[in-house]
């Protein structure tokens, strides 16, 4: 019982821990100071999810539909006479009337909008990571070695031996790639599935998301650090409660929010998330 307790009370450590490190968002100015293209990404993303996306659905809540309310009412005002009040069928078509103009707006415009927000914005999460990876003096991109670059008949010589080595090394990362794609839909789909269990769905279904979104931030990083699949998943699955912590904050809005303003505020959190993961611990 006691190891037991140890491990437990090791466990809300690390996830408090992790928490703490997702909310220091300060961080991610230190990055943006160093690279204006990681600051004008970071505030593209935020005025298309914050000011456009959430901004929508706060117009729609706030004033569309309470105009539609005033305009085609659910009970006849004291202003009407009773005898237009008598007729039930005139309030069910302005009811009908209103939820169709509602889902006008949801189809024409926030569901639009949510698409095009989602494609351009993982686009976006990768420029920034990217970005953010580059202002810590760190090179996305490995570059040849300049002793190689110097020698022209060595690297001519060499070329014939390295293929082999380059071809492997692009056949496992794209298997890597297409392992980590079906891993994670399997995770997502588990992570669907959870939320149906009575009782601890909905907290299987918290710690599976904390997981998932923990798993993305680090895993920019990870890509542009070369590190191994097998590496990472060791990694992950060793700080299993820290991560946890650490994606928490993204996962809060469903908690508290409907799901599209949810994912505006996430959409808003995970590329600042993203940059401060940048700023932490590696794979030694």
């Amino acid at each position: 019982m006691e190891g037991l307790s140890a491990k437990s009370k090791l466990a809300a450590v690390l996830w408090l821990e992790g928490f703490r490190q997702a909310c220091c968002l300060h961080r991610v100015l230190i990055l943006c100071h160093r690279s204006r293209k990681l600051l004008i990404r970071t505030g593209q993303c935020f005025l298309l999810n914050g000011f456009i996306f959430l901004g929508s659905i706060i117009i729609l809540n706030s004033f569309i539909i309470p105009a539609l309310y005033w305009i085609l009412p659910d009970m006849c005002p004291e202003s009407t006479s009773q005898e237009f009040c008598s007729f039930p069928v005139i309030w069910q078509f302005y009811s009908f009337l209103r939820h169709g103009l509602i889902q006008v707006f949801y189809v024409t415009w926030l569901y639009p909008l949510y698409v095009f927000s989602l494609i351009l914005s993982n686009i976006w999460y990768n420029d920034i990571a990217k970005y953010g990876f580059s202002a810590m003096g760190r090179h996305v991109i490995n570059k040849v070695d300049p002793v190689r670059q110097s020698d022209a008949s060595t690297l001519q010589n060499a070329a014939g031996m390295e293929r082999p080595t380059d071809l492997g090394r692009v056949m496992i990362g794209i298997g890597e790639q297409v392992y980590s794609v079906l891993l994670l839909s399997c995770f997502f789909l588990e992570v669907y599935v959870t939320g149906f269990i009575p009782y601890v769905g909905k907290a299987l279904n918290f710690l599976l998301l904390s997981w998932m979104y923990a798993y993305y931030c680090f895993e920019y990083k990870w890509n542009f650090s070369e590190i191994g699949l097998d590496k990472r998943l060791d990694f992950f699955e060793s700080n299993w409660a820290f991560f946890a912590g650490f994606g928490s904050p993204c996962v809060l809005p469903l908690l508290f929010f409907s799901p599209l303003v949810s994912y505006g505020c996430m959409a808003i959190h995970f590329p600042l998330v993203c940059s401060t993961a940048l700023l932490l611990f590696g794979i030694n």
